[in-house]
């Protein structure tokens, strides 16, 4: 791959993230509260009738849902706590997704001269490749987008700032406090994996579909507006399979980077989680993860194959 091609990668992966998450933006703030222990904090008052007829209130703890979570952060919070860590959430996709297309599109090349082109076997190893390049460069930036979209304030209040938080997590951790949740993002890599391979096969059944009903061979170079919609699918089909099946590291790596944490490590924190909460913890905001993860999937990919189109004529 040339130097060229490279930069083509990395600035369509750049545009890709960039988009996605500032429409999804809103959604991903839901999804982190519900993720993190402090969600259960919410308290609902229920009524129970003695033997007697008499009736006794008591305060129970609910995991609430993705509506009810939405509905608590306007009316205490305020419409801009939707917004909360877009700022590193810009700073972190844009170099993250760039790095990750572009080590992925390297990786892939090089392992097609090795490999059986385009197999199975070459998409999974570049985007394990790509998930841990990215993973490893970005993790401080994503700690910090957690943190602020779990500091919780009423309306009114001072808010953190992304430097308050960087001086937070130094004092209480040190540098090492920046890579907090790490080992979950590498557990992460599978999700990745599943979904890149279910993509590419997608969208190589899609072309195939299209060079069969193609009159000639130029026709095959021309994309139309439907050949992106059709990537937009494939996007959103194999996100949502690769969510489905990886989503308990998404909930202990939200885990592992709140303050104060009584997480330590990746195993420790799944084991902890369920003792504590049951196994149907493990899944709680996948809801919400879904509807934020689908259209920006299929908008970041979407938009990184129209700007690969695009500058490479």
């Amino acid at each position: 791959m040339s130097q060229r091609d490279t930069l083509v990668h990395l600035f369509a992966g750049g545009c890709g993230g960039t988009v996605g998450a500032i429409l999804t933006c809103p959604l991903e703030v839901v999804k982190t509260r519900l993720q993190s222990s402090s969600v259960t904090l919410y308290i609902s008052e229920v009524q129970l009738n003695t033997v007697n007829g008499a009736s006794v209130n008591r305060m129970a703890r609910v995991s609430p849902g993705p509506l009810h979570c939405l509905k608590m952060i306007l009316q205490k919070e305020g419409a801009r706590s939707l917004f909360r860590g877009l700022g590193p959430n810009l700073v972190g996709v844009a170099p993250s997704r760039a790095i990750y297309f572009a080590a992925y599109s390297s990786c892939k090349e090089r392992l097609n001269n090795v490999l059986p082109a385009d197999s199975t076997q070459v998409h999974m190893i570049s985007a394990g490749a790509a998930g841990f390049t990215a993973i490893t460069a970005t993790n401080p930036i994503w700690l910090i987008k957690t943190r602020l979209q779990l500091d919780a304030r009423n309306r009114g209040e001072r808010r953190m700032s992304a430097f308050d938080c960087i001086r937070k997590v130094y004092r209480a951790d040190g540098f090492k406090g920046f890579y907090r949740g790490m080992s979950a993002s590498y557990a992460g890599i599978s999700e990745t994996v599943i979904h890149f391979v279910i993509y590419e096969s997608i969208k190589r059944k899609l072309l195939e579909h299209k060079s069969a009903s193609a009159m000639d061979d130029e026709d095959e170079s021309v994309k139309e507006a439907s050949d992106f919609i059709g990537l937009m699918l494939a996007a959103a089909t194999s996100k949502t399979c690769a969510t489905s099946i990886a989503y308990p590291h998404e909930v202990v790596r939200t885990r592992l980077r709140e303050e104060g944490t009584k997480y330590r490590s990746f195993f420790q924190t799944l084991s902890l989680v369920v003792k504590e909460e049951g196994y149907g913890s493990l899944y709680r905001g996948l809801t919400t993860h879904l509807f934020r993860q689908i259209p920006n999937t299929a908008i970041m990919m979407s938009t990184y194959e129209v700007v690969v189109y695009l500058l490479n004529g």
